[in-house]
């Protein structure tokens, strides 16, 4: 009698039906959605850009602030929708900058100053606190990426005089 090898033959039953193992399946797509979560950012603070300012590129991953909006394009300073000064040639003129200090720009100054005060006194008038935004001495400035540093550097000299010394500037995520 002979001891041969039997090759092993599978049994395949045609009427047997393909059985799905959706256990690794939902791992796989729990993983994906706590990935899409993580990588999916939203923002409190919407930005509307000022019409004649052109905002620079960065690559930043960080969210924006809230905080008082001040735009500067090469024609005009604003704080909020209400225009401060005005430029000429992408420069302040000669009235809006104080004689003693050429980097401090007295209209925003004011505004700022005369902000940050009508504030306080609401939020004690009313038993609040303040608002994040004046209580911290944030800024969002919107700046036009054509003009000099040296105008830019004048808007954060005077905030930060004012009481606003954490200036944010606005930029477009992109290349």
């Amino acid at each position: 009698m002979g001891y041969g090898r039997r090759r092993y033959s599978s049994k395949s039953h045609s009427s047997s039906t393909f059985g799905l193992n959706i256990t690794s399946m939902t791992d796989m797509f729990t993983i994906l959605l706590v990935f899409l979560l993580q990588s999916y950012s939203t923002s409190q603070v919407e930005i509307n850009p000022v019409t004649g300012v052109s905002l620079p590129k960065s690559s930043t991953e960080s969210n924006p602030v809230e905080g008082v909006r001040v735009s500067l394009s090469a024609n005009e300073l604003k704080i909020g929708e209400r225009t401060i000064a005005s430029l000429k040639e992408a420069q302040f003129n000669g009235a809006d900058v104080d004689p003693n200090d050429s980097n401090f720009i007295l209209p925003l100054f004011n505004e700022l100053d005369k902000m940050s005060k009508e504030n306080a006194a609401k939020d004690i008038a009313k038993g609040d606190k303040k608002k994040p935004e004046i209580e911290e001495g944030r800024i969002l400035l919107q700046a036009d990426q054509n003009l000099n540093y040296a105008v830019i550097r004048k808007v954060m000299y005077t905030a930060s005089m004012a009481g606003f010394p954490k200036l944010k500037l606005a930029t477009v995520v992109g290349d």
